[in-house]
């Protein structure tokens, strides 16, 4: 017997209208969001008294790749990547063998002193020691001028802590924990065997977060840091840009060659230091959405 056919639902004007309007409001804020993105690409290959002079809008201008030519042949660019890499690496490898056992740790309810160590975490979300206390720390122990200095205060972020946690909550129920242990399986097995391989999702924004974080980052370098080759990308850049902006001394066609030379570094300096983020992300594009909504969302 055949089936009988729903008919179409029919798009009144009223609908067909808020269609066109969101669509237009959702391209404008497109737009917003890309342009600016847009234009530091385009400004960073066209000539730098077009950009000055406001002649760079929709597409580049006389194209030059000097800019990048210049950052590119520095041997301490070169240098700070390296050092980023390596911050980057051990930050993101320490940060999830702490994380992410704590987050399991505080999603348990039979956790002993659960509540105490909730508030312990809560606490430095909302009041810190100040700089001076935390340099006199990092000084006593011995971390000033050495690589952990950057390393170790980017491991544990209490924000990430939490999604974790809630990720947990919501992502491993209480019967297949029940089961393992009625199978034999002890509080490592556990973890290792069971919550480890189903926690691919949040384990990947864990390592994009502190990985982002880490990359971005230069306070920690700019305050414990006094050997230049063990700067940063970010901090390489920052002393590029604010030796090319310097104009003291010299004469008057010395100083704009300088000015043309640090606003053309400026752009430039931003897609150096963005690339390797945007060519990470495609790797756990797939796992993002889903271990940020669950984290943050559920529990």
């Amino acid at each position: 017997m055949a089936t009988k056919k729903s008919a179409p639902i029919k798009n009144t004007t009223g609908d067909k209208v808020f269609y066109i309007i969101n669509a237009l409001f959702l391209g404008l804020m497109a737009l917003i969001v890309l342009y600016p993105l847009y234009f530091i690409v385009i400004a960073s290959i066209s000539d730098p008294d077009a950009v000055l002079a406001g002649k760079v809008i929709l597409y580049p201008v006389q194209i030059t790749f000097s800019g990048f030519q210049k950052i590119l042949e520095r041997t301490d660019i070169w240098r700070g990547y390296l050092n980023t890499i390596i911050y980057t690496v051990l930050t993101v490898v320490l940060a999830l063998i702490v994380t992410v056992p704590a987050g399991w740790a505080l999603s348990r309810k039979t956790t002993p002193g659960k509540k105490a160590l909730m508030i312990y975490f809560i606490i430095p979300m909302f009041f810190g020691g100040g700089l001076i206390p935390f340099y006199n720390v990092m000084s006593s122990l011995g971390l000033v001028n050495t690589m952990w200095a950057v390393i170790l205060p980017s491991i544990l972020s209490v924000w990430n802590l939490f999604m974790t946690k809630t990720f947990f909550e919501s992502s491993i129920p209480d019967g297949l924990v029940e089961a393992a242990k009625i199978d034999g399986a002890g509080e490592y097995g556990l973890f290792f065997t069971i919550v480890l391989p189903l926690s691919k999702a949040i384990l990947a924004v864990m390592a994009l977060y502190y990985a982002i974080g880490q990359w971005n980052s230069y306070f920690n370098a700019m305050i414990f840091l006094q050997d230049e080759t063990m700067y940063p990308l970010q901090l390489v850049l920052k002393e590029i840009l604010i030796a090319s902006e310097s104009t003291t001394g010299g004469s008057g066609e010395t100083i704009l060659e300088q000015y043309r030379l640090a606003n053309q570094i400026k752009y430039v300096s931003v897609i150096v230091s963005s690339v390797p983020v945007l060519m990470l992300y495609p790797f756990v594009q797939k796992y993002f959405s889903q271990g940020v909504m669950i984290g943050s969302l559920k529990g």
